[in-house]
């Protein structure tokens, strides 16, 4: 997946969440087969329909296309989160079986709950959202090693990544922090070598990029985990067609894989508690 716009890609209101009340729902569309199912078979398929039903909590009011702002995930909580991203997951894996869909899953124990911040997620919210979650995890890295940042911000594409990265290195002054180290960790304009090289010469505190990216950085052994204290991924922004990063499969699908990586997880083998921030 490259860092460009993506084409197409799933819509975030679909048909299958639709708003109308269930018991409307049941009116209409009363499946007469459903009758025929054992007890065990329809206690199944309730569960599903529950589970779905769980995960909507986004509607079209929400989407502020003025300021590119999906408001949802400003009210949702770690459970909320966690229901909506896995709900996702599930929809893109349907080949999968329920072990795979499972070890793809992103528990609410790994996120931390952000509800409490009252202001829209837009960029020039970001520094003071990151400060107010955890000012102490503001604190410049160590000299070395380089390339070992106490925060990851992740976005949906190098250009989104770009406008972050500016206004993290304009912003974070503002809020008490002082010559901050923001790391551009995207393909727009930056070819892979140049990345490796920037990240084997240089300390870092903040480092902003996309999944592919960061993922290769990773896996290149350029990007350190040592200092990381979050990774705040930014889930809020939506296109012009309302799609966020988790509305595209093409996006969804590496930003799980990158959120689960080993270098995330602790002895237990388990993603941090606490570990991924949702902005």
């Amino acid at each position: 997946m490259s860092d460009s716009e993506v084409d197409g890609g799933i819509p975030l209101i679909e048909d299958e969440f639709s708003i109308v009340p269930d018991s409307k729902k049941r009116k209409r569309n009363d499946d007469p087969e459903e009758k025929t199912l054992s007890k065990a078979e329809q206690k199944r398929l309730k569960r599903k329909k529950q589970r779905k039903l769980k995960a909507k909590a986004i509607d079209n009011d929400q989407l502020d296309q003025e300021l590119s702002v999906n408001h949802s995930f400003e009210h949702m909580d770690s459970q909320l989160l966690s229901d909506y991203i896995n709900q996702r997951t599930r929809h893109y894996g349907k080949e999968l079986s329920t072990v795979e869909l499972e070890d793809k899953f992103i528990p609410a124990r790994f996120i931390q709950d952000s509800s409490s911040f009252s202001k829209p997620r837009t960029l020039e919210n970001l520094a003071e959202f990151l400060k107010s979650q955890n000012s102490k995890s503001m604190t410049p890295t160590p000299k070395t090693p380089s390339g070992a940042p106490h925060t990851l911000v992740i976005t949906a594409s190098g250009i989104r990544a770009a406008d972050a990265f500016r206004s993290l290195r304009n912003d974070l002054p503002k809020q008490g922090v002082k010559n901050p180290s923001v790391a551009k960790l995207f393909a727009k304009h930056i070819k892979l070598a140049e990345s490796i090289e920037h990240c084997s010469k240089y300390k870092m505190d903040f480092g902003v990029g996309t999944p592919d990216r960061i993922s290769a950085l990773l896996e290149q052994g350029a990007l350190s985990t040592v200092n990381l204290k979050r990774i705040v991924v930014d889930v809020s922004y939506i296109d012009s067609k309302k799609r966020g990063i988790l509305d595209m499969k093409e996006l969804h699908e590496p930003l799980i894989k990158l959120l689960l990586r080993k270098e995330f997880k602790g002895e237990d083998n388990e993603v941090k508690s606490k570990l991924l921030l949702f902005f």
